[in-house]
């Protein structure tokens, strides 16, 4: 397990990535929700992340009448517009196709020195700003109320508190327009680290923005309302009021006596120079006036008076080997989030992510949509939590649970990264869920009934004889990417980590009308002439020398599977004839679709197929570097980035296989370019670009 096992959450979403993470968020210019919030319903952070916590009580909801289905603001709106791109994909539906114009077809990001880097910028073309992120970026962009939200981690450290060294999950908030840090949502890291947080990947989802709230999920499990303005209204908002944060920690290094001496000093009532230091390396210096609290000798003061030029309290407490100080955030933190509510799945829910929690929520009405990512252990064989959800509904103005679903129940393959999609199908409204265990589930979009939702269908993406095996030598696969609603049918794509490496792969086009197991085909039992139906398995759903078989289900939803086909008619499959695993989410318009896959193949597909469901491929184009991304589809464009650092941009149209721009970026792009008002947005692996065309 190199770099990281989750990453391909990324999302892409990725989200890459999920699709990229990818990737994007919503908001309009109607007014902010309101926000009726008893103060039972939501856990606020603990003075000390990971030594205490209070606890919500979300038991399943009772509030359900209360809910309005009217929605923030309508997809087709938002798709036709092109002013905005508030979530992962833009809309619940998640096409990555905005109605945005006036995009440049290429650019240049200009030279950054690798020592210093310090920018020239003087052969820069089209780049209106950039701004700095962490080391490690797999989230998404999300354009909205003026600002520009992106997950990422501390690299940048734009908290005097957390400088660079510390490693933090972080949601970064920028200006539109020029490019300025705005404020950051910090996640200290969980002490279990790789297990459930792994290192250095920060936070790789998508925001969701409405107004002024914003929804997201941390590394640490929790899913988090935010206000968009930050404290920069003079206002804490929310039922998280006066937040407990780190400020700083003097630690006992063992060679000297500055953390005798400080506990002893403290005692007495006074500040030493070394717990001076650490405070003013924080930007939080304390005045002449500071006076000190012992309220449990050794372990517990506070401490009262000017700090950064700032009244107010702080929290001291000697906790192992360090002695940590906190304060209470409010309108003086400008560069901090104000978080309106906090729900922690770990604790509420029994969840146990495998490495990270990473999911791009989304609403429909008042419902809000998570995968708690729950999954395997280090071990890669135990389930910790085989009785906990992997599938929630919320109210997204309170946090308050309403369902909750387990459908892979003990058949997780890995982790569950994906990212849900809603739309109105067949006249139901449906929230698509992709499973741990490779299945797509459809649920009806709804506050369900007495905890549990209403199940439509679920198809199994992968060969009911393919088999996972450890490392990702097998051919079952998960799903990372994210499902796109377009015409009244579903599009998804299997694939796994990419730590995992290549693999096949299989593109499906979903009919989501039918109902119940709407599988290509169906597991039995032979024994003689009778078929028996076997439960599903884990690792691979039928053994044949077990005397199992996979028949063809009648009930089947494919519309049209693509995993190969011989574009030129040579009687032999080649690498570019081939669909691979694939983070990556689909990008359809005028029935032409796009995807790429994890082996850096581009797919131009016709998104209808033929009637005998067979899929029609236009072209594959080879990128020669891994794609973790999607593609995003605007104003007679396709974009598409890899690994390589290139954004290939290709002439819109099945005809155009060849791209007409490769620009590179400076470094890996794990994410998707997501496009409003007539601009680019880019996250590189360490930086944000905003590209558009300029007077110059």
């Amino acid at each position: 397990m190199a770099r990281t096992e989750i990453t391909a959450l990324f999302l892409m979403f990725v989200s890459s990535v999920l699709g990229a993470i990818t990737t994007v968020l919503i908001t309009g210019c109607q007014p902010p929700v309101s926000m009726v919030l008893p103060a039972s319903i939501v856990s606020a952070a603990a003075i000390a992340p990971d030594v205490a916590a209070e606890s919500s009580t979300n038991a399943p909801a009772t509030d359900s009448a209360e809910l309005k289905m009217e929605e923030f603001v309508e997809p087709e709106t938002i798709l036709s517009k092109g002013e905005e791109w508030p979530q992962w994909g833009g809309t619940r539906v998640r096409n990555n196709v905005p109605n945005v114009k006036n995009l440049p077809e290429s650019w240049n990001i200009g030279k950054f020195d690798r020592r210093t880097g310090e920018w020239d910028g003087s052969k820069a073309e089209n780049i209106r700003w950039f701004a700095e992120l962490g080391s490690q970026t797999y989230g998404n962009p999300v354009v909205a109320g003026g600002k520009v939200f992106v997950g990422t981690n501390n690299g940048a450290g734009y908290l005097d508190r957390y400088p660079s060294s510390v490693d933090l999950g972080c949601l970064l908030a920028f200006d539109q327009k020029s490019g300025d840090f705005l404020w950051q949502h910090s996640s200290e890291k969980l002490i279990t680290g790789r297990v459930h947080d792994w290192p250095l990947q920060g936070i790789c989802c998508a925001p969701l923005v409405e107004g002024e709230r914003l929804w997201f999920v941390t590394s640490r499990g929790e899913v988090r309302c935010l206000d968009t303005e930050g404290f920069y209204d003079n206002e804490d908002d929310g039922i998280v009021q006066n937040e407990s944060a780190r400020v700083g920690d003097l630690m006992d290094s063992g060679q000297g006596d500055d953390f005798e001496d400080s506990l002893g000093r403290l005692n007495e009532g006074k500040l030493t120079d070394a717990l001076r230091k650490v405070l003013a390396d924080a930007g939080s210096e304390a005045g002449d006036d500071v006076q000190i609290e012992t309220l449990a000798p050794n372990k517990s003061w506070k401490a009262t008076g000017t700090f950064g030029g700032v009244e107010r309290e702080l929290a001291i407490k000697q906790l192992g080997p360090r002695i940590s100080i906190f304060k209470s955030l409010g309108p003086h933190d400008k560069h901090d989030a104000d978080v309106i509510w906090v729900f922690n799945m770990m604790d509420e829910l029994g969840v146990s992510q495998h490495n990270m929690c990473s999911c791009s929520v989304t609403s429909y009405g008042d419902l809000l949509f998570v995968n708690t990512s729950n999954g395997l252990d280090e071990s890669h064989i135990n389930l910790p939590a085989p009785d906990a959800p992997s599938f929630i509904c919320m109210n997204k103005n309170t946090g308050k649970v309403l369902w909750t679903d387990q459908s892979p129940g003990s058949n997780i393959l890995h982790g569950q990264w994906s990212s849900p999609s809603i739309e109105v199908l067949g006249g139901v409204p449906q929230v698509m869920f992709c499973g741990g265990d490779g299945i797509l589930y459809s649920f009806r979009a709804d506050a369900g009934k007495d905890g549990k939702p209403e199940l439509l269908w679920q198809f199994d993406c992968n060969p009911k004889t393919s088999k996972w095996v450890l490392g990702g030598e097998g051919t079952r696969n998960n799903l990372i990417a994210t499902p796109v609603a377009y015409n009244g049918l579903v599009y998804i794509a299997v694939g796994q980590d990419p730590e995992h490496g290549e693999g096949e792969g299989h593109l499906w086009c979903i009919d989501p009308t039918k109902r119940g197991d709407v599988s290509p085909q169906l597991a039995v039992k032979m024994e003689g002439s009778k078929r028996t139906p076997i439960a599903h398995k884990r690792i691979q759903a039928v053994e044949p020398e077990k005397g199992e078989a996979a028949v063809d289900n009648p009930n089947s939803a494919v519309v049209w599977h693509y995993s190969l086909a011989d574009q030129n008619g040579d009687g032999e499959i080649d690498f570019e004839e081939e669909m691979h695993r694939s983070c990556g989410t689909v990008a359809i318009k005028d029935d032409v679709l796009y995807v790429a896959d994890f082996s850096g193949l581009l797919h131009c597909l016709d998104a209808k197929g033929t009637p005998d469901g067979m899929p029609i491929v236009h072209f594959t184009y080879d990128m020669f570097a891994q794609s973790w991304g999607s593609p995003l589809i605007a104003d007679g464009k396709v974009y598409i980035g890899d690994e390589d650092g290139d954004v290939c941009v290709f002439e819109f149209g099945p005809e155009n296989n060849e791209p007409i721009e490769e620009i590179n970026m400076g470094s890996s792009v794990y994410s998707t370019p997501v496009a409003a008002n007539e601009t680019i947005y880019i996250s590189t692996k360490d930086k944000l670009f905003a590209i558009g065309k300029t007077d110059e």
